[in-house]
């Protein structure tokens, strides 16, 4: 066992980092991991900060995953790491500022100060430029470690002064065998949800062990087939679009339900009460980072809807073109082979370029049904 057993499908990075954690010169102060959604940066930043902590046992160093530093720093509760992990749109620039100030601290325990930014993509340039200083003139013994989708997604000021790691998507059968090694999940099961997920691991894991994900999928999936004509567009779009706010409701509200009752029961306010003015702006910075959460959720309900589409259409090609590949979508073959013989490949393609472009307009602040609208019609059968 070792902290890098979940870092599943990357023996190259791993090897990179694992040779930092334990070789002083082949370490850097700051670190940037990139690689497409599903490819495992979160938890090779996790995993490499573990190895950074790593007091070994049995004479084992660079995260043996059973000494005491191992298990807290991977638990996200060692007193020397701080992860941040945004489910909002952005990245403030008062949470780099604060980033910055726990940077200047000496660690209290462990070797390194470390800090994971999981999403380094989130923030605007006005707040990288806050972070640029601390990561090119560090203080002794911490250590950043950035995530980003790819190294054109963060400033180039700040990439220049960090060391890349690129990870890659894995393979689909390493992904079922981690699934059935960490949860028990049945191995075929495993494999159908790794290939359904693309090898995104938590997305697999979500799909083998929850119905309804899986049942929301297949939904997803047959509006492809039911589209006939612009109508049929208007009202898929529709669904869809609901479907994410329902799901984005679903996943936030017990949450900030919590959150409001521990502020009001912070500034003293009993329920029931009514809050003075005085701290009312307190209530509206909550309210305001909520309703962020909740916009962010339902904009990755939808892109992953897409990308699930996507993933359809591109067995569709695979068909129309005889290539001899698996399809990402097996089960649903029936799907893939009505709409192969119903278009061309370059009406797939045509579609597939729609769909890219939705996703690029959602990430852009475009009206997410106006959006999905225009790439529905795009799907619809063309004469």
């Amino acid at each position: 066992m070792s902290v890098w057993d979940d870092v599943v499908g990357q023996p190259d990075a791993v090897a990179t980092l694992r040779r930092a954690a334990t070789d002083p010169a082949a370490m850097t102060h700051a670190w940037l991991l990139t690689g497409p959604p599903g490819s495992g940066r979160s938890v090779a930043a996790r995993a490499f900060a573990a190895a950074l902590q790593c007091t070994g046992t049995d004479g084992e160093t660079g995260g043996c995953g059973r000494c005491r530093a191992c298990t807290t720093t991977l638990a996200g509760t060692h007193p020397d790491l701080t992860v941040v992990a945004t489910d909002k749109v952005v990245i403030t620039i008062d949470e780099v500022r604060d980033l910055i100030m726990t940077a200047a601290r000496t660690p209290s325990s462990g070797r390194y100060r470390v800090i994971v930014v999981e999403d380094a993509d989130r923030m605007a340039e006005r707040t990288t430029n806050v972070l640029l200083k601390a990561i090119e003139e560090p203080p002794p013994h911490t250590v950043w470690v950035l995530c980003a989708p790819s190294a054109q997604d963060v400033l180039p000021t700040i990439r220049s002064r960090c060391r890349g790691v690129v990870l890659r998507v894995p393979p689909a059968q390493d992904v079922a065998d981690l699934l059935v090694r960490r949860d028990g999940i049945d191995p075929a099961v495993a494999l159908t949800a790794a290939r359904a997920a693309q090898s995104h691991v938590g997305l697999a894991r979500r799909l083998a062990r929850d119905a309804d994900a899986r049942e929301r999928r297949d939904a997803v999936l047959e509006i492809a087939r039911r589209i006939r004509g612009v109508g049929d567009a208007v009202l898929a779009a529709g669904e869809l679009v609901d479907v994410a706010k329902a799901e984005a409701v679903a996943a936030t509200t017990e949450r900030d339900a919590v959150e409001k009752a521990e502020l009001m029961r912070a500034l003293g306010v009993q329920e029931g009460d009514t809050l003075p003015p005085r701290l009312r702006s307190q209530l509206r910075q909550l309210e305001d980072d909520q309703k962020r959460r909740a916009t962010r959720r339902q904009r990755d309900v939808l892109d992953r809807s897409m990308v699930d589409l996507l993933s359809l259409y591109r067995d569709v090609l695979v068909v129309q073109l005889g290539a001899a590949v698996d399809l990402v979508n097996a089960e649903h073959d029936g799907t893939v082979r009505a709409l192969a013989a119903d278009s061309t490949p370059e009406q797939t393609i045509r579609r597939m370029d729609a769909i890219g472009v939705a996703r690029e307009r959602l990430e852009g602040n475009v009206a997410p049904l106006l959006a999905l609208e225009a790439m529905a019609v795009a799907l619809r059968p063309q004469g």
